[in-house]
């Protein structure tokens, strides 16, 4: 049975170990003037917790929480679930993966979420289908199997590489070669990233693992090979994600932002020479 109630803040609860993250960033300003103003347009989806009376968990709208608290709102509408944690774990997964921006980490850990919520609901059988688990989130998701699986193994990857990651300092291809590493070896990885300010490529991370796979990747054999010199690392120039973002369109992916950083610098250099030509 669903009700649309009006909650306390403090009844409410996020979803324990839920994947997407909650930044104080200019989205979660412009959320918590919109509330302000307007007050909660969309319900929060809440859960009863179980054996805690009269309080709840969230299954949709974190960041709608997140913001009310900081607005100094004390109660939220929401709509209650009585669900399992399974069913809320697939719940939550589901209304928050075709959001317009989401990060590798937040896919990874959601799709986890996900396969195991159904493994251990037995989904598949209930649902009379022959589908893997896996088959069954792609089929879900319109994405491949494949593509399930590679980003399922990002959760094998250090907090830190997955931080790399979501600013687009690693490729998606790379964090999987590389999740196949045992922690300590990501850590020593972590710490020549930092010290010598260069990621590996695809070929690098893929020698990796192949070395690791066959017991040969040693400490030595680590910094041999993010000692090579890669011809797009000759010369770096960086910029923290935070200080440009806000001059793109929301939509535009780290990949989107560079290229267009770089038009308009060909467009400033064709400027300047134009105008130097004319003197």
């Amino acid at each position: 049975m669903n009700n649309t109630s009006t909650i306390s803040i403090n009844k409410i609860r996020p979803f324990e170990g839920h994947p997407y993250k909650v930044l104080d960033n200019d989205e979660m300003n412009e959320l918590i003037s919109s509330i302000q103003e307007h007050g909660i347009l969309s319900p929060l989806i809440v859960r009863p917790l179980e054996g805690a009376a009269g309080e709840y968990e969230i299954i949709s709208g974190h960041r709608r929480f997140h913001a009310a608290q900081k607005a100094g709102l004390t109660e939220v509408p929401a709509f209650i679930h009585a669900v399992s944690r399974d069913e809320a774990a697939i719940m939550l997964v589901d209304s928050n993966l075709h959001r317009e921006h989401i990060l590798p980490s937040e896919k990874a850990f959601a799709y986890k979420m996900k396969y195991d919520a159904l493994r251990h609901q037995g989904t598949s059988s209930q649902l009379g289908t022959k589908l893997r688990t896996d088959e069954l989130i792609a089929q879900e998701s319109g994405e491949s199997r494949n593509q399930v699986q590679r980003y399922i193994r990002l959760t094998y990857l250090i907090p830190e590489l997955l931080d790399l990651m979501d600013e687009g300092k690693i490729a998606f291809s790379v964090g999987v070669e590389l999740s196949y590493l045992p922690p300590e070896i990501q850590q020593d990885l972590l710490e020549i990233i930092d010290r010598e300010d260069c990621t590996p490529s695809y070929s690098q991370a893929n020698r990796m693992h192949k070395l690791f796979s066959e017991n040969r990747l040693t400490p030595s054999g680590l910094r041999t090979i993010m000692s090579e010199e890669k011809a797009n690392q000759r010369e770096k120039i960086s910029f923290k994600a935070d200080e440009i973002r806000k001059y793109f369109p929301r939509s535009y992916s780290a990949k989107d932002i560079e290229q267009s950083i770089l038009k308009l610098v060909q467009r400033e250099y064709s400027r300047s020479h134009r105008q130097r030509d004319a003197r």
